[in-house]
């Protein structure tokens, strides 16, 4: 048993010391067993323990590759600027504007009277109180689109509200349809609540009607979950006749919408598919991108008759919103705080894509100029995990695509950067560190 154990030390000590680099593939299993001369199950354990320790990770289809170098030559062979001099955490998206605390800060002053603390630290009832139930309505106005007051929820984030329509629309073993690429933590609760994913096509104007047409007729879909206003993580909006033909199409088949407008608040204001299908769709939104994640709120718009399903889900989840963030939400909203910031992040956003776009000019990059994130589609030879661990050598952490996929064959040779969280000097320095990376073509990739 110890044996294996020793080869894996060996190893180990080959990327420590730079021989094997991040990014570079370990041969198949039993190419490496012939070559050391030992059993296929002994490579088996070899590559068990390598991938236990961090150092190596598999994909499917494809192999063993190094996953990171420790500092050290290993790191400073992969590109001329080296490691990046702090920590640049590109997978992070939470951005804060300029002069934001100073701006929070008054608000929240007068919710520390005693007084007036005693009441906000008391549960608040999922509908809220009708004052925060006004300044939601407020908030997620468009042209064409105020949501009633009395259709309004309250959670305590915006992942709590898909968590809490999601179980009240769908049972165990049900399907939903969600983009190719979807959030991740829509993954993740899709899991906990044994709910069935159905990846759908789409193309530059949004999903695909045909695509959900065709998962339909092939079992019934429960639900369907959209991003159409800036998707993540690709940024794309949906076109207004693409909308409009999904409206008429979930219409068609009674179909229910979760609709996540989490993002929108970078764009001018434009009308929801609730608009065009208000008896089905579920449109969730918050705070925690307008404001700061830390004291935030998330909001659920529901058809009339579904306000006491999708509540009762929010009750027995857990996922009720904290009083004290409603009543900051509610004085932040009322005296133009929330206003003040998003106008400032849409600002910022467009400063960090302009930086975006100067240090990564010439590679295939997705986004929107308002985004807070792009997509970026690697070039050969560039594997999304072995990107991932080259950038995390250099003090850089990016998002894989196969994170987003919802498909388990299909793994995008791309990776998600979040543009709202570092500084705009660590932004621009990890962005041109990441360009030189990803223009190091792949040399001598012998195996160990």
């Amino acid at each position: 048993m110890s044996d294996y154990r020793r080869i894996a030390d060996r190893i180990a000590d080959d990327i420590a010391t730079g021989r094997l680099r991040p990014g570079q593939r370990l041969p198949p299993q039993r190419a490496f067993a012939r070559r050391r001369g030992i059993a296929s199950s002994t490579a088996g354990r070899v590559y068990g323990e390598l991938v236990r320790r961090g150092l190596v990770v598999g994909e499917v289809g494809r192999g063993t590759f190094v996953r990171a170098a420790p500092d050290g030559p290993a790191g400073q062979a992969l590109t001329e600027p080296g490691p990046a001099a702090a920590p640049v955490n590109l997978e992070l998206n939470y951005p804060v504007a300029p002069g934001q605390p100073e701006l929070l800060a008054p608000v929240l002053a007068p919710l520390l009277r005693p007084d007036v603390l005693a009441e906000a630290l008391l549960p608040a009832p999922v509908t809220g109180t009708g004052a925060a139930r006004e300044a939601a309505a407020t908030l997620l106005t468009t042209p064409g689109w105020r949501p009633a007051p009395e259709r309004l929820l309250f959670t305590g984030n915006a992942r709590q509200a898909i968590a809490a329509v999601l179980a009240s629309l769908v049972r165990p073993g049900g399907r939903v349809g969600v983009e190719q690429l979807t959030y991740p933590l829509v993954k993740e609760i899709a899991a906990r609540l044994g709910i069935t994913l159905v990846p759908l096509a789409g193309d530059a104007a949004g999903l695909l009607p045909e695509a959900v047409a065709a998962a339909h007729r092939t079992a019934p879909l429960s639900a369907l979950y959209v991003q159409p206003t800036l998707h993540n993580p690709t940024s794309l909006t949906t076109s207004r006749p693409r909308l409009l033909q999904l409206a008429q199409l979930v219409h068609d088949l009674n179909l229910p919408v979760v609709e996540d407008r989490i993002w929108s608040f970078l764009l001018e204001p434009g009308d929801p598919l609730a608009v065009h299908a208000p008896a089905l769709t579920h449109v969730v939104d918050g705070l925690s991108k307008r404001v700061a994640p830390g004291l935030t709120a998330g909001f659920l718009v529901v058809p009339p008759h579904r306000v006491r399903a999708v509540g009762d889900a929010v009750r027995s989840g857990g996922w009720s919103a904290g009083r004290f963030a409603l009543e900051a939400a509610v004085r932040w909203t009322g005296e133009g705080t929330v206003a003040r910031l998003v106008e400032a992040k849409r600002a910022d956003a467009v400063r960090r894509q302009r930086i975006l776009a100067e240090e990564l000019a010439g590679f295939a990059v997705r986004s929107d100029p308002g985004a807070y994130f792009a997509w970026w589609e690697l070039p050969a030879p560039w594997r999304a995990d072995t990107f991932t661990a080259a950038a995390a050598a250099h003090g850089i952490a990016v998002t894989p695509g196969p994170a987003f996929a919802v498909a388990p064959g299909h793994t995008p040779d791309a990776v998600r950067l979040g543009l709202g969280s570092a500084p705009e000097a660590d932004l621009r320095r990890a962005l041109r560190t990441l360009a030189h990376v990803a223009a190091r073509r792949a040399g001598d990739r012998t195996g160990p």
